[in-house]
């Protein structure tokens, strides 16, 4: 009992950490919104996304979505979860670094790295979510990474017959939802700061 205590201590402490982070640095919470959410749309608008053009493009997106995700868990390394962002980061940058390196290699080994990053993605923002809680707005943390693992399913039935046009469609919703539910956050901290 002592044990589920000191448990619910912890993680309330953790989360008044969070708000302080979200009510101090709102701004950046919605730069990174608003930028991922340019990026899902330039993804759901790339046409003919069985070509090498695709990959290239998925691979840049994904770099400079990591990078970006390194940069801001690095300067705010001192805020809870920062090793679920740092993770995030690193597996945006690895995969975009992947599809930049072999981009001849076959979309449909490609096409895995992606179902792999989406399932990975959503675990790592579900878990994210639920440190949140119960901050305001957590749930779109939550219902972003939910949606992460749902494509990643989708993907996964359906290779590799739709893989070609289906992976840049996925992807770019995927980073849709994920400004929506920063932009969101941000927004809500943002009138109490």
């Amino acid at each position: 009992m002592i044990e589920i205590d000191n448990n619910s201590i912890e993680i309330k402490q953790i989360q008044q950490q969070m708000l302080a982070y979200f009510k101090s640095h709102w701004k950046l919470f919605l730069a990174e919104g608003i930028f991922l959410i340019v990026l899902g749309f330039i993804a759901i608008l790339v046409p003919h996304f069985f070509t090498v053009a695709i990959v290239v493009s998925l691979g840049w997106i994904l770099l400079f979505g990591g990078t970006f995700l390194i940069i801001r868990a690095l300067s705010l390394f001192r805020m809870p979860g920062f090793g679920l962002w740092l993770f995030m980061g690193l597996l945006q940058f690895i995969i975009g670094y992947l599809f930049l390196a072999q981009p001849l290699e076959g979309i449909l080994t490609l096409t895995m790295l992606m179902t792999l990053f989406f399932a990975l993605e959503g675990v790592a923002k579900i878990s994210f979510a639920l440190m949140m809680r119960p901050l305001a707005h957590w749930g779109y943390v939550l219902f972003s990474g939910l949606t992460a693992l749902f494509l990643a399913l989708i993907v996964w039935m359906s290779w590799p017959g739709a893989a070609e046009w289906l992976l840049g469609l996925l992807f770019g919703i995927n980073m849709l939802f994920g400004g929506w539910s920063l932009v969101n956050i941000s927004l809500r901290y943002k009138d109490s700061h």
